[in-house]
């Protein structure tokens, strides 16, 4: 029986403005120097990937969830992370994002094609280009705005109507992220969602990626879902029937598999997240077929 070790949670600064605390779970064996970072949407902290460290750190791989500082550029918060994982002594890592998260893992994936520190992607709900938002516009102008109508904006694209228990927990656990935020914490975030910016794919073509959506209402259009697809057409796809905007949190069984199976092309190399001596694929097999099997059920 393998148990993992506690979560460690740090605050860090690495900018000369103390002001920039990045807030993270370190989490599963120290000795992985190539792990599985966790980039949280717009209204997430660190903790909404509670259910994955869990998880995964169980199965002994070493995991980090990342809460961002007050960054209002693309370029600022590349440079940030790019301290961060010096600091931490991290040469190479995968990066999960979800949402806001995956368009800043793109970027700094982009950021550093030069001297990658990129291993690989998993994208979930996520898009390339934020002009998808039509908000390009107001993007230099939330800082202004009072909390409660940056808080508004953002429930605006969480789900309503009738839901599963899981899902309405979910949208419970997330609005209560949210309120832990400050005005200068969301407006940031915001503005880093909503200002005119877009990946450039040739500059990470070589990266493994997958690509995690849903089939049931979420914030991400058809359309940026299709775009998406045509910028990484070598890309795994990770369908989930149902989930909406946070399946991390709602439908955590099937978006940790799919986790360790993007994953699993790295054991036995330098760039393997797991603890080798926990390495079991025929475990990892029998998941899967459990998850297809499910999936077919489902369809019936």
């Amino acid at each position: 029986f393998f148990l993992p070790p506690v979560p460690l949670s740090f605050q860090i600064i690495v900018d000369d403005d103390d002001s920039k605390v990045w807030s993270l779970y370190d989490a599963g064996p120290r000795s992985i120097r190539c792990p599985l970072i966790f980039l949280p949407p717009v209204s997430g902290t660190a903790d909404v990937f509670f259910q994955q460290i869990l998880a995964l750190t169980g199965w002994g791989y070493r995991v980090i969830a990342l809460q961002y500082p007050v960054y209002w550029d693309h370029l600022e918060f590349c440079d940030g992370f790019r301290k961060l994982l010096d600091h931490l002594q991290l040469d190479k890592v995968h990066l999960f994002g979800a949402s806001l998260g995956g368009f800043l893992a793109q970027k700094f994936a982009e950021y550093t094609h030069k001297s990658p520190r990129v291993q690989s992607l998993i994208l979930c709900n996520s898009f390339s280009d934020t002009s998808i938002f039509n908000q390009t516009w107001t993007a230099n102008s939330f800082w202004l705005m009072p909390a409660f109508m940056l808080k508004k904006i953002v429930l605006g694209n969480f789900a309503s109507g009738p839901l599963d228990p899981e899902m309405a927990d979910g949208i419970d656990f997330m609005v209560d992220r949210l309120e832990s935020l400050g005005q200068s914490e969301l407006a940031s975030r915001l503005t880093l969602n909503c200002q005119n910016s877009y990946v450039e794919p040739h500059k990470i073509r070589d990266i493994p990626v997958t690509i995690m959506d849903v089939f049931d209402q979420s914030a991400l259009s058809t359309e940026a879902k299709e775009e998406m697809y045509k910028l990484y057409p070598n890309a795994r796809r990770a369908h989930l029937k149902t989930g909406g905007n946070f399946p991390y949190l709602c439908r955590s069984a099937e978006v940790n598999l799919y986790i360790q199976i993007h994953l699993l092309q790295f054991h036995g190399t330098r760039y393997a997240a797991i603890d080798p001596s926990m390495v079991s694929a025929e475990e990892l097999e029998v998941q899967k077929i459990s998850l297809h099997t499910s999936n077919e059920q489902d369809e019936q």
